[in-house]
């Protein structure tokens, strides 16, 4: 039986002045109905080229990507992505960002009145309504990730894919819209796929780890299951066994894989 979310034989190759770059070899994953997974991996691991084939930015050159039992071909608005950098157009305010997604995808499905509430609700989720009317210049950088979630959030994706989404944030400010980004998977259910380099971020996230083996030809290592409740509680779990256990076993996969970068193309 097929899951929700089906990456099977995938592999990529790019064109090089030199010859061909093989980038990913092999890739299969399995990922349920509102399941969390992170991916981790060292840099250059593929990472973001694997998120790209699933957002339908990047075409695989083998395997296939299922959603649904649909394949994946281009970009569409059940798979909505964030990126590191937030991506907001500087000319619009918070309101009118998050309405240009709104408008786009649902402009024949709801009247111009539900858009309107729509825009507002997704901006509340993300707890930014009473910055409507400001322009990005105006925000913080947690602040302007916030918008683009709640961006991501209006389009009503079936998968939420994020690359990396609190990298360029402050500690505190990374852990604020870490439990925020919590409170809304509780809330909503929903399927989402994050790249991060933060080990303590995929524990604390997620309910498997995708471990990334090192490139060229990178594949997946291994995968690991991560036998926590929820809700979640960062300052409760720092002396949990099962956090110790799953941060260890992060840790000691990429330490190997970075000490026997050989390993990678086994």
């Amino acid at each position: 039986m097929k899951s929700y979310l089906n990456v099977e034989d995938t592999g990529i190759e790019f064109p090089m002045a030199q010859g061909s770059f093989r980038a990913l070899r092999n890739v299969n994953l399995k990922i349920e109905r509102g399941e969390f997974i992170s991916i981790i991996g060292h840099s250059g691991c593929g990472k973001s080229t694997l998120l790209n084939i699933i957002a339908g930015l990047l075409n695989a050159t083998e395997g296939v990507v299922l959603l649904e039992d649909r394949e994946v071909r281009e970009p569409g608005p059940e798979r909505a992505v964030v990126f590191q950098n937030h991506s907001l157009l500087p000319w619009l305010t918070v309101y009118e960002n998050v309405q240009l997604a709104v408008d786009k995808v649902f402009a024949s499905m709801k009247s111009k009145a539900e858009r309107h509430a729509w825009t507002l609700e997704n901006l509340a989720l993300v707890r930014m309504e009473q910055a409507v009317d400001k322009r990005p210049n105006e925000l913080s950088g947690g602040m302007k990730q916030r918008v683009g979630i709640a961006r991501a959030l209006a389009m009503e994706p079936k998968v939420l894919l994020m690359d990396e989404p609190f990298g360029a944030l402050d500690a505190l400010t990374r852990a604020s819209l870490q439990e925020a980004l919590m409170e809304i998977h509780t809330r909503l259910g929903n399927t989402v796929l994050m790249i991060t380099h933060d080990i303590d971020e995929a524990v604390l996230l997620s309910d498997r780890i995708v471990m990334m083996t090192n490139g060229p030809a990178a594949t997946i290592g291994d995968v690991l299951s991560v036998k926590l409740p929820r809700p979640r509680h960062r300052l409760t779990l720092a002396e949990e066994p099962a956090y110790v256990q799953a941060r260890a076993a992060v840790l000691k996969f990429l330490y190997e894989r970075e000490r026997r970068p050989s390993e990678a193309a086994a």
